[in-house]
């Protein structure tokens, strides 16, 4: 099935150019000239992935990320790619932490953007349950203490409650969850997830860990299921309450 793309961005000139691309790369591109146009598309029609321009005439494009998680339909899942200023790595800091999947900095190469919307839309994908019928190989839901892990269905749960993660947040959960008690350096929590082209542009871990902190965590400020350590990177504690 042919994936849809909505860019929401004011500069004609660069939606152009860039939805000219992404057709050619076999994308079904709509494109949105500020927010107000871009959050009624999406809301009204099926969209599998938002580019979103940080800078919008209307509502800044962190607004319009939040608004997106905050939709009280299933639009809220869409995958966001932000479109930050070069230089200004705060923004891209704020856009994640406000739900984005992945930023790119202007002026970026469209092969680049290719390649970072096919790794987010591969990893939202696999982030759908699959129908495990017939499958008699099903991985064990990982346990601890009131946090709960479910690789099959893709879900974490924090006192039965679901945890808000994106695809790439629970993929990183999940592989420290499996290497409980060891201590994984940045470069090792991101090569246990490679394998698709957007880990290897990715230099945000440490947002990410904030990000899933912030589901799984009962005190933010005094985390006791992902530990970091001075120097190191990151353990998952094997005792959890």
């Amino acid at each position: 099935m042919t994936e849809r793309i909505l860019i929401i961005d004011d500069d004609e000139r660069l939606a152009r150019m860039v939805g000219d691309f992404l057709r050619q790369s076999g994308y079904l591109i709509t494109h949105a000239p500020n927010a107000a146009i871009g959050l009624t598309l999406l809301a009204s029609s099926p969209i599998d992935l938002v580019v979103l321009d940080l800078m919008l005439p209307d509502v800044d494009g962190l607004e319009v990320c939040r608004r997106i998680r905050a939709m009280s339909t299933d639009a809220k899942r869409t995958p966001v790619l932000m479109l930050t200023a070069k230089g200004d790595p705060m923004d891209r800091i704020i856009g994640l932490e406000m739900g984005a999947d992945d930023y790119l900095p202007k002026p970026f190469e469209p092969r680049e953007l290719v390649a970072r919307i096919r790794a987010i839309l591969r990893r939202h994908s696999d982030a759908r349950p699959a129908l495990l019928a017939t499958d008699t190989k099903l991985k064990p839901t990982l346990r601890f203490g009131r946090l709960e892990i479910n690789p099959e269905t893709r879900q974490a749960k924090l006192d039965e409650v679901l945890c808000d993660l994106t695809a790439y947040q629970f993929d990183l959960l999940l592989a420290m969850a499996e290497r409980a008690g060891r201590v994984l350096s940045r470069e090792q929590i991101m090569e246990a997830v490679r394998g698709r082209e957007l880990e290897a542009f990715d230099r945000s871990i440490d947002v990410h860990m904030g990000r899933i902190r912030q589901a799984i965590e009962s005190d933010i400020k005094n985390p006791e299921r992902i530990l970091t350590v001075r120097g190191a990177g990151y353990v998952f504690a094997k005792q959890q309450s």
